[in-house]
This record gives structure tokens, sequence and C-alpha cells, in this order.
């Protein structure tokens, strides 16, 4: 029974990480943990017009996450953790691992063109310091056969 870490944003390489990540933990008798990350803004408004446009990136994060864990639970009958939170990518996650030593594996989905994606890359490039397994699903692998694997 392990905890799988998936970062949730609006691509296709992120829903099919989650699917991936449910179908894994539904065999194994384990749980899925949802992480939206939030990128700081680039750039200085004025102080409410930055205010409102982080919290508009926040409330935006967490409306993919919360449908995201609403799909996982009408799947497996499991309701996922949720997370949000704000700041870089690579940071985020390297931060919530050490928080949570119960995650057994991180689960991202490559891109199916181009680049993989930075966080991706990121970490497979750093993988020997990560305190969990990295499990990266190539972007054009089927769903049938990503569940097929899920479910060995």
């Amino acid at each position: 029974m392990g905890k799988y870490l998936v970062i949730i944003d609006e691509t296709e390489e992120a829903r099919k990480a989650l699917r991936f990540a449910m179908r894994w933990a539904v065999a194994s008798g384990g749980s899925v943990q949802i992480l939206a990350i939030v990128q700081p803004q680039n750039f200085n408004a004025f102080g409410g017009v930055q205010a409102t446009i982080e919290q508009e990136a926040r409330d935006r994060a967490e409306a993919i996450a919360t449908s995201a864990a609403g799909n996982v639970y009408s799947e497996s009958g499991k309701m996922p953790n949720i997370a949000v939170k704000v700041g870089d990518g690579d940071r985020i996650v390297r931060e919530y691992l050490a928080e949570h030593p119960d995650v057994v594996a991180l689960v991202l989905g490559a891109a199916a063109d181009g680049p993989p994606g930075p966080l991706v890359s990121h970490f497979s490039a750093h993988i020997g310091g990560l305190p969990c397994p990295l499990v990266i699903l190539p972007g054009r692998l089927p769903i049938e056969e990503l569940d097929r694997i899920a479910g060995s």
C-alpha cells in the first residue's frame, strides 16, 4: 500500500499519469495524491491587480485538481488527497516529497511530441536525488496499454 504522487495540470500527459497512478493504486491497494502547482507570476502589477491575478491562477489550479480528484473517485471509489502549492515546479515537488515520505512513486507523463515537459526533463536528469522511484509514461502510449501495465 503506497501513495502515488501525480502533478496535475490541463495537459493530456497529466491526465494519462493520473489514470495510470489511479489504476496502479487500485491494483496495489494504495492511494493517489494530486499536486497542482501554480507558477509564480513573472510581472508586478498594482497590488490589487497582482493579488487578483494570483488568486485566479490558484482558483484555476484548485478547480483542475478537484475535477481530477472527482474522476479518480468515480472510477476507483477512493478520494485522492489534493494539494495546491505556489512556486517553481521542481522545488515544490521536492518539498512535497520531503514532507510526505509515504509517497512510493512520482508519476509523470511525457508529451507525445516535442520536449517531454519541464518536470520530466528536470527529474529525469536528477533522479538520483529523489526519495522514491520516478515513473515517466510515454506520451504516445495508448490508454489501453497504460491500463494493462498499471493493473499488472
